[in-house]
């Protein structure tokens, strides 16, 4: 496994106990892009598809785990990341097994003011939309997450 998906695993593992409930792995992290795989059995509902909870909680995940990655590039360490706000939507029903979540970068001018906000303040917040797909790959769960960094 790749040392920041490696990473990644054990940061869910420790700090984010639901995630392991959750059966999550960490698929990639190439381009700014994260990659999370899910069973679908923990996650279930009973009309066979992801459950609407764990479909928020992957998403959640995804966005979380791209900011600690992303902020790790820049040389900053850290699991002071909370999410302060999320909407999602579900536009169609997650029968896929195993389910994927992927999150990838906002615009280049979101990510800046990010950083140097950060660097000032020591503290800033990020919007990331992050997608859980269903088996033909389609949005089944698109959450846009306001992610707060603080020290």
């Amino acid at each position: 496994m790749h040392c920041a998906t490696s990473h990644l695993a054990g940061v869910f593992a420790s700090d984010i106990p639901l995630s392991q409930a959750m059966g999550v792995q960490v698929l990639s992290w190439q381009e700014r892009r994260l990659q999370l795989q899910f069973p679908l059995t923990p996650n279930i509902n009973h009309q066979a598809s992801m459950f609407g909870g764990s479909l928020y909680c992957a998403a959640v995940l995804a966005g979380w785990g791209w900011l600690h990655l992303a902020l790790r590039d820049e040389g900053i360490d850290t699991t002071h990341i909370v999410v302060q706000s999320g909407t999602i939507s579900y536009p169609l029903p997650v029968f896929a097994d195993p389910v994927i979540a992927v999150c990838d970068a906002p615009d280049d001018k979101a990510w800046q003011r990010f950083l140097t906000t950060w660097h000032k303040h020591g503290k800033a917040r990020l919007q990331v939309t992050s997608r859980v797909l269903t088996e033909v790959g389609s949005d089944g769960a698109v959450l846009t997450g306001q992610f707060v960094l603080h020290s």
